[in-house]
């Protein structure tokens, strides 16, 4: 196995060799194995290891069983304790869950501390057959189907292609000494009742279904790259950017068929995975709909469904401008000042007659029955109006900020129109220079 693996890294991951590597090790078969095999080819690793304080004692032994071996081996020992049940009951996710956020978030800081490049863990052939199956089970699109990525992000998963049987056999060849977890014996868990009584009964029917397995794997990963190159090209044609908003034509995409699957493929990136029924009705509901995922959401407009990222950022903040001051930060920059002469306005940049002004002003977000008297206009006209006649979509109108006086009144739609009772006049004493920055 050793020249097995060996021979794998220099033609998968030939990034490895001289790199600075992380080890996930819990002091189980698989990850013993996995440090064994990059410390005999001269890798330059680290171990880390999580105590979930699930397993009482059983848990404090596995620690200095690592802590042991590692020292043995002359390899650099990490190590962590985790209060895993009152984070998982605080977040309110199962233990497993709360396990696997914590994990990856420490693997993540200790990256970052130490300074390494990639993690390693000891995910083998058997546990992408328990995925597959499980994700099968549970019901999947294709990219559950696919199963455990090799490569994703800084974690690198090198054992794969080897089954849990080949794994055993190295171990006990090569005198590898592991801890046993006995809760894997117990079967209450999805995972550990395929590995003890489903696979089991498979390799028996078909002995050479892991083989039989990953060929069916590197088929449907090939099937799914095809499928994405596909879907890429028509997003890069139906969505159409504006800002950090995509908008799409609702009747471009009722005529995909079969529409369901394109609608899975088209948002899927941003969080839409089990919102299918849910997107193929908004395709058909009234303005103002939306839904959400955790990243995003997506709102009908008229004729349009757009996409926007949430930012988490409070909708009706406001912002004061106190008289005297030269510069806004947030929520975007305006720069003020006196000036003795109008020079040329255009959308960014304003000027006031300084008396008709009460401080301070105020931004804020436009609100139903706001209106303002447009620069240049007889008569008020109200801001939903405006928005209409500028064709805004409903999430440039959300967006939308708005100068106000300290009464309130709207001195300026910014980057866009001011209200003609503040202009500038022949009598004006004193010019008030505002500009806006997009940025």
């Amino acid at each position: 196995m050793l020249n097995a693996f060996k021979e794998h890294i220099e033609q998968q991951f030939p990034f490895l060799k001289p790199s600075k590597l992380m080890i996930a090790v819990s002091g189980g078969i698989d990850s013993m194995v996995l440090t064994h095999l990059c410390h005999q080819l001269g890798m330059d690793v680290v171990v880390l290891h999580c105590d979930f304080q699930l397993r009482g004692q059983a848990s404090d032994e596995d620690e200095q069983f690592i802590k042991q071996k590692a020292g043995e081996m002359k390899i650099p020992f990490y190590s962590t304790v985790f209060d895993t049940e009152n984070y998982a009951e605080t977040h309110k996710l199962s233990t497993q869950l709360a396990a696997r956020e914590l994990r990856y978030r420490w693997f993540r800081e200790q990256k970052e501390a130490l300074n390494y490049d990639y993690l390693l863990t000891a995910h083998h052939a058997d546990d992408n057959l328990e995925t597959f199956l499980i994700n099968l089970s549970r019901g999947t699109g294709l990219d559950g189907l696919t199963g455990i990525p090799e490569i994703n992000d800084y974690v690198v998963r090198p054992l794969l292609p080897f089954s849990r049987e080949g794994i055993l056999q190295y171990a006990l060849n090569n005198k590898i000494e592991w801890r046993e977890d006995s809760s894997n014996a117990e079967t209450k868990y999805l995972r550990n009742k395929l590995r003890h009584e489903v696979i089991p009964k498979l390799k028996e029917i078909n002995p050479t279904l892991l083989q039989n397995f990953e060929s069916t794997i590197n088929h449907l990963k090939g099937s799914s790259q095809l499928i994405e190159r596909r879907v890429e090209k028509l997003r890069n044609k139906l969505f159409e950017k504006e800002g950090e908003t995509f908008k799409i034509s609702v009747k471009k995409i009722q005529k995909l068929k079969p529409k369901q699957a394109y609608l899975y493929e088209l948002f899927k990136p941003y969080g839409f995975r089990k919102d299918i029924e849910d997107i193929e009705n908004l395709l058909e509901a009234q303005s103002g709909k939306q839904l959400f995922s955790d990243t995003h959401r997506l709102l009908k407009d008229r004729e349009f469904i757009l996409v926007e990222p949430l930012d988490g950022k409070p909708f009706n903040v406001s912002y004061f401008i106190e008289e005297g001051q030269n510069l806004v930060k947030e929520p975007f920059k305006l720069s003020i000042g006196f000036v003795g002469k109008i020079s040329e306005a255009d959308n960014s940049t304003i000027y006031l007659d300084k008396e008709t002004l009460k401080f301070p002003l105020k931004l804020r977000k436009w609100e139903n029955g706001d209106y303002f008297y447009p620069f240049g206009m007889k008569g008020r006209k109200k801001v939903s109006k405006y928005f209409k006649d500028q064709k805004f979509s409903l999430i440039a109108k959300e967006k939308q900020w708005l100068l106000c006086n300290g009464d309130d009144k709207i001195i300026w739609i910014v980057g866009h129109r001011t209200d003609d009772r503040f202009k500038v006049t022949e009598t004006t004493k004193q010019i008030l220079k505002i500009e806006y920055f997009d940025t």
